[in-house]
């Protein structure tokens, strides 16, 4: 029996998702100069929410775990929240840190509302760290230094990073009087396996950790590694079963329309791409990743994580 075909129904799917492309580019930046002569405080940044934080630079160590005598050092970012109703208990007052990812730290700040609502209730201290090589904490001065070379990006790991967030939060207790402050470590993605491993790593250094969405089992031989598109389908499944089975089907049906030039020119023409396409995986490997952020965006609340989009992104997208 020859299956309906789908096609267009996709494409009217699709008609609903051309704000979605643009979650495909890099996240929103916060430029700045990369290189600070000296630790200094900045000006308070008004950030999304309302909320309010105070620019500071740390001068950290490039390598932790180098016995040469020859130390380098480069300008960490990080960021305090100014105190809200109540403000910070102060000495001795509880800590939220939230462990930088990959991306500016002023973008994550805005974007965080967790960490920042409650602290008030706990009367608790907001810093937002930010990772080395991400933003303006990049070694050596430089984005195009830190990216120069395998050698000058061999401090890019994470080892490094908790590292730095260890010795920053040593520092940043010292400086307040208040060694005794109880540490809550927060952060989401990398940034939530970040808190979680330094909650092991360091526990003398906080008393808790809340990773969001951490990828911490996520390794070979320990979960399918298909586990990541199965929960992409099933926020899917659940929303419109039809939907998910539509978007099953548009892989073969895309191939099939690509079968040949002169259907990569109409699906070329349909998605109105700059350029013909080549082949259909590089369409489909869009369309996968336009699926993919939306999954991740998929929050009950109108939100602009990485692009503004409405509540419960994936009902409106299946409905």
């Amino acid at each position: 029996m020859h299956r309906p075909r789908r096609l267009p129904l996709l494409l009217i799917l699709l008609g609903l998702l051309p704000a979605v492309a643009r979650a495909l580019l890099p996240p929103p930046r916060f430029p700045g100069p990369h290189a600070r002569p000296r630790p200094r405080a900045g000006t308070g940044d008004g950030v999304g929410g309302g909320y309010e934080f105070e620019t500071r630079y740390f001068r950290q160590r490039l390598d932790h775990f180098s016995f040469s005598g020859e130390e380098e050092f480069f300008q960490q970012r990080y960021l305090v929240g100014r105190a809200g109703a109540g403000g910070w208990a102060g000495p001795g007052g509880p800590i939220f840190f939230y462990c930088g990812n990959e991306g500016d730290i002023a973008w994550f700040a805005a974007n965080s509302g967790l960490v920042w609502d409650a602290a008030p209730r706990f009367a608790a201290l907001v810093v937002f760290a930010e990772h080395r090589y991400y933003g303006e904490s990049m070694p050596f001065g430089s984005k195009d230094k830190a990216y120069n070379n395998s050698r000058s990006m061999a401090y890019l790991t994470a080892e490094q990073a908790l590292a730095d967030y260890a010795v920053l939060l040593t520092d940043l207790k010292r400086n307040l009087s208040s060694e005794s402050s109880p540490v809550v470590l927060f952060g989401g993605s990398y940034g939530g396996m970040l808190a979680a491993w330094m909650r092991l790593k360091y526990p003398h250094i906080a008393v808790g950790a809340l990773a969001s969405s951490a990828p911490i089992l996520q390794f070979e031989d320990i979960v399918p590694d298909t586990i990541f598109y199965d929960l992409v389908s099933n926020d899917f499944k659940r929303e419109s079963l039809s939907c998910f089975q539509t978007i099953k089907d548009s892989w073969k049906e895309l191939d099939e329309q690509g079968n040949g030039q002169d259907g990569l020119l109409k699906l070329s023409k349909t998605f109105h791409l700059c350029q013909t396409l080549n082949t259909t995986g590089a369409l489909s490997d869009w369309l996968s990743s336009a699926y993919s952020y939306l999954a991740m965006v998929d929050y009950p609340m109108p939100s602009e994580f990485l692009m503004p989009l409405p509540a419960n992104p994936i009902k409106e997208v299946s409905s």
